[in-house]
């Protein structure tokens, strides 16, 4: 069998959630947590490793609530997301900046522990079965091309929309071979009365609440890191020293590869539902979608 790594981005702070730690909150029937059910989905699909991407201190936390006890059941690895990982020369001259630089500095954290295909998810989104066996099949597949190879499982922009506020989406642009021809990442993105919405001043955007869109659930192959160092590199050299809130995000990583004929992008796509905690108020949401699943049996009682 092939090793491929699952790796769970969940250094985020998540501030919009409010009071606790929103990647480790309880939604199962006995204390699980959304990382749980991806976890056992990737196993079943045949993922052999997990690599968390969390912040230093919340270490300590995330081996009493999950590592521990999946390190019995699969391979785990720790990659710590933290403001000192950029190159010294940019060191003191973003002293005065207080969060991570975004998911590319994220996937860029993984370099040394990761030497074969991976796939990439939030550690706070729940993707469903099929989103998994999709992207360990591709990444199982053998890929013959002369651009970096990656693959994105799709979502509908409609089932990933939030009821209490908005959310930042990868709005997708796919060709008739189903290849990601451009991704624009979309902030602050509410819903409507059948259609989704940015609000800018005093009138509304509208979006295709049908469109495409990333939830961060990609798949590369390792040469990645060697193009990441060099992005991340050009992207501190052109963030302005005032600037403290710019991040390196994946969908403008892989969009800026698109433009550039770098890449290919290969778009999967999934029937399961997409649901996730980013306000506290989605929280009883994701505790009943959990539970219909288990009295479907979709998942058991017990997942390990």
């Amino acid at each position: 069998m092939k090793d491929v790594t699952l790796v769970i981005m969940a250094a985020g702070i998540g501030s919009r959630f409010g009071k606790g730690i929103k990647q480790l909150t309880p939604v199962g029937p006995h204390g699980e947590i959304i990382m749980d059910y991806s976890i056992y989905d990737a196993m079943q699909a045949g993922f052999n490793k997990v690599v968390f991407v969390i912040r230093k201190d919340l270490k300590e936390e995330f081996d009493r609530v999950i590592g521990s006890r999946i390190k019995q059941v699969i391979k785990v690895e720790y990659a710590y997301q933290e403001l000192s990982n950029i190159p010294e020369a940019y060191q003191s001259q973003f002293k005065e900046r207080t969060k991570p630089w975004g998911t590319g500095q994220a996937i860029l954290c993984c370099k040394d522990l990761i030497h074969e295909p991976f796939l990439v998810i939030n550690a706070d989104d729940y993707y469903g079965q099929n989103a998994f066996k999709e992207a360990y099949q591709y990444l199982t597949q053998e890929h013959s091309s002369n651009k970096e190879d990656i693959a994105m499982v799709s979502f509908i922009l409609k089932n990933t929309l939030s009821d209490n506020g908005g959310v930042t989406r990868g709005l997708c642009h796919v060709d008739q071979n189903h290849y990601l021809t451009d991704i624009v990442e979309t902030h602050n993105i509410e819903k409507g009365d059948g259609y989704a919405f940015v609000r800018n001043d005093d009138h509304e955007d509208k979006i295709d609440w049908n469109s495409f869109v990333s939830m961060n659930m990609w798949a590369f192959q390792p040469t990645i890191f060697k193009i990441l160092n060099q992005e991340f590199d050009q992207f501190l050299k052109n963030v302005p020293v005032t600037d403290l809130k710019q991040e390196f995000l994946l969908p403008t990583i892989v969009g800026d590869l698109l433009k550039n004929d770098r890449a290919t992008v290969k778009v999967l796509s999934s029937p399961d539902n997409w649901f996730g905690v980013t306000y506290q108020e989605d929280k009883q949401i994701v505790i009943d979608s959990i539970k219909e699943l288990v009295e479907n049996h979709t998942y058991p009682k017990h997942l390990y």
